[in-house]
């Protein structure tokens, strides 16, 4: 059997299931094209795990996914260098935001009137119990 070194990362999982979603609008091919790949096969190393995004393609590869670039770039991020080295990258610059992140953001500003609130237990309550946590 041929190692597939990549295969259990959130990467080649999430690949797997965004060419999936996407199968009705476009195909794998189309995709490795837009996401800038000469081999249309790349697609398909992604998601089997024999291969890993690298980070310059994050950019192309988000769009040709539909997908959040700075999540995207989370999980290649992890695939790439490791979840460990992935950590102390994000402890130093910080956690990518996606744009559903900006949103949430942007309605408890709007929310709290721009008044900065401070996350207590009840918030965090409320927000887990919107999650059902």
């Amino acid at each position: 059997m041929t190692k597939k070194p990549h295969q259990d990362t959130e990467l080649a999982k999430y690949v797997e299931r965004r060419v999936l979603e996407l199968k009705s609008k476009k195909s794998q091919a189309e995709i490795a094209s837009e996401a800038g790949f000469q081999n249309a096969n790349m697609v398909s190393m992604l998601k089997s795990g024999s291969s890993k995004l690298a980070l310059d393609r994050v950019p192309s590869m988000a769009r040709a996914l539909e997908a959040d670039p700075a999540y995207l770039m989370r999980i290649a991020l992890e695939q790439a260098v490791g979840r460990t080295a992935a950590a102390a990258v994000i402890d130093i610059f910080g956690a990518p935001v996606t744009a559903n992140e900006r949103g949430w953001i942007e309605a408890i500003r709007e929310a709290s009137d721009n008044s900065d609130p401070r996350l207590t237990s009840r918030s965090k309550a409320a927000v887990n119990a919107i999650f059902r946590k």
